[in-house]
């Protein structure tokens, strides 16, 4: 027969606060530890302070410069497609100037991050469409203020998403110079391919469509080490302020837009699409 000695109902306490503690120590370690609950505590940069300065080639120019007093070669209807890309600084567009000048299609800047929506984007989104031209969205991204993904919900949430209705384009992620600070937002270039991988899945999943890409090859080597992860899949749109479109980033044979000046009239950016106007109407309906 056991005996039970004077003390012994206290040991049971004593073992279940010995292992508590193990356990609150395995946990606090755990905290610790990158990709484990700690990572939910990733320090952003604050949020854009000036976004209605930031547009698309907004930074190309300043950094790369313009090719001035140059134009791009005439070239007819049936091979390009003159347009234009426009964000609040261009205020109240004059969409019937430009649709009698020849242009067919417009993007229009809808986000920054997740704190920005431009006031202009009605007048200009659906003022574009309501000329006749085939329009589309584009995000400027600022990597180092929220993931991929809280961006790219963003975007679709404020303008940036997609119907078939044959007269709008996919989205367009907005990827240059750092207009905050570190030329590539502090990221190394596997983390930027990462967040833009985020991104790009993110929008598909809200949308059903691959995003057009908008970048310079002067950055996407600097800032990616030349990735060639998104060739194959998202649309190319380059700016290049000279004759040509120039040599183009790795993973793409051939542009599908070229933003080629950001002083031509009425608003500054204007664009061609590499193609005839059907395969722009094909780009539109996916």
């Amino acid at each position: 027969m056991s005996v039970l000695r004077s003390g012994s109902p206290h040991r049971p306490a004593r073992s279940l606060a010995s292992v508590a503690g193990v356990l609150l120590a395995v946990l606090s370690l755990l905290l610790g530890l990158p990709g484990t609950a700690g990572a939910a505590a990733t320090r952003y940069a604050p949020e854009p302070s000036h976004p209605g300065q930031d547009w698309a080639g907004s930074q190309i120019a300043r950094h790369e410069g313009t090719a001035a007093g140059t134009a791009p070669p005439a070239s007819s209807l049936a091979a390009s497609v003159e347009g234009v890309d426009v964000s609040s600084h261009n205020g109240n567009v004059a969409w019937s100037t430009l649709w009698n000048s020849g242009v067919r299609f417009a993007y229009v800047k809808a986000t920054e991050s997740t704190s920005y929506t431009n006031p202009y984007f009605a007048q200009q989104y659906n003022g574009s469409y309501n000329a006749g031209m085939i329009r589309g969205a584009y995000h400027f991204a600022t990597p180092n203020t929220s993931s991929g993904a809280a961006q790219a919900t963003y975007f679709v949430n404020h303008g940036g998403g997609w119907s078939k209705d044959g007269r709008t384009l996919p989205g367009a992620l907005d990827m240059e110079y750092n207009p905050y600070g570190s030329t590539c937002y502090g990221l190394s270039a596997a983390g930027l391919v990462n967040w833009m991988k985020d991104w790009f899945a993110t929008y598909k999943a809200r949308t059903g469509r691959e995003a057009v890409i908008y970048t310079s090859t002067s950055w996407w080597k600097q800032c990616t080490g030349n990735s060639a992860a998104f060739g194959s899949v998202n649309p190319l749109w380059i700016p290049r302020y000279g004759s040509s479109a120039g040599e183009l980033p790795a993973g793409w044979g051939f542009h599908t837009i070229w933003q080629y000046t950001s002083s031509g009239p009425t608003v500054g950016d204007h664009n061609r699409f590499n193609g005839a106007l059907d395969r722009l109407r094909a780009l539109a309906n996916g």
